[in-house]
């Protein structure tokens, strides 16, 4: 047990160190509550053309389906928030969480370098990392983990920090001190979210009709964009920020510190115009890095001719 403890003081320091915002442990177990939950979401046909989500299922609910022998579920936090805005306000709007590296790349190699501390230091350990592509629950590992609540708007939420971060999951066979208590509800009677969302994907507290969400409409969404959405996308040409930024608890949001989310020089500075001529080399010079790549030239095209 002595050794459990320590063991986990020090990979919770190297996460910080790392740079992630939050580390929680949770035991690698069988997600019992969230089963019926992601069932219900399923048969509701809240996923959309996502039909990925349909797969895995028992391995979305069961880490040690993922890794052999999984013990702990390490859940990490890593920030990107920014206070950077779009310079022309008529101009089609991307998400925070785009403006910079594509966050996939960059919280793939922090967790490859958290499991080499581990190995070098600890010993010889089975694990592996996900960020956001894999059958994995993040929210739910998260919240199992301490890291905060899942809000009304599906976000994870943190009273200390807010919504405005990515979640990764480091699972090992490792044994490890279990962050045991997880964070109570503090959305209360507070609607903003659901009041907000243009679309009315919000359909429920906690529950989203991703066939009705923006960002899956501008990203996920391979075939055309229903005509039903045609003047409910609020200027939303990749992703969409609004049921975060009215969130209450974003005020506690802080400048990320990681210098690979900054904006290359010519984003934040495209106008209207630049946006509606966009030619494909342009394309690939400003996302040469970025998780707008996803959508592609033509898929942003799309997004931006639909919006006008």
């Amino acid at each position: 047990m002595q050794n459990t403890a320590l063991y986990t003081k020090q990979i919770k320091n190297w996460a910080t160190e790392l740079g992630f915002l939050f580390c929680g442990i949770a035991k690698a177990e069988f997600l019992e509550q969230e089963a019926p939950r992601l069932e219900s979401w399923l048969k509701k046909g809240f996923h959309g053309e996502m039909q990925y989500m349909e797969n895995h299922f028992d391995k979305r609910l069961d880490p040690r389906l993922l890794v052999d022998g999984a013990k702990s579920v390490i859940s990490l936090g890593l920030n990107y928030y920014t206070d950077a805005q779009q310079l022309d306000s008529d101009a089609p709007r991307i998400s925070k969480y785009a403006y910079g590296a594509d966050y996939h790349d960059v919280i793939k190699n922090k967790l490859k370098q958290l499991l080499q501390l581990i190995n070098e230091h600890i010993g010889e350990v089975n694990g592996r990392g996900f960020v956001d592509s894999a059958p994995v629950l993040d929210k739910a590992w998260a919240k199992k983990a301490g890291l905060g609540w899942v809000g009304k708007n599906a976000n994870l939420l943190n009273k200390r920090s807010g919504s405005f971060f990515f979640l990764a999951e480091l699972i090992v066979d490792l044994e490890l001190k279990y962050d045991i208590e997880p964070t109570a509800d503090h959305c209360g009677t507070c609607t903003r979210c659901i009041d907000a969302c243009p679309t009315e994907a919000i359909v429920g507290p906690a529950v989203v009709d991703g066939s009705k969400c923006i960002s899956y409409l501008t990203i996920e969404l391979k075939n055309e964009i229903p005509v039903f959405f045609k003047d409910k996308m609020a200027g939303w040409m990749f992703g969409c920020d609004i049921c975060q930024d009215v969130c209450p608890w974003n005020r506690f949001s802080v400048l990320h510190n990681e210098p690979a989310f900054q904006p290359p020089p010519d984003l934040l500075s495209m106008t209207k115009g630049d946006w509606d001529e966009i030619t494909e080399d342009v394309f690939k010079k400003v996302f040469k890095s970025s998780a707008v790549k996803r959508t592609k030239f033509t898929g942003l095209k799309r997004n931006i001719d639909f919006i006008k």
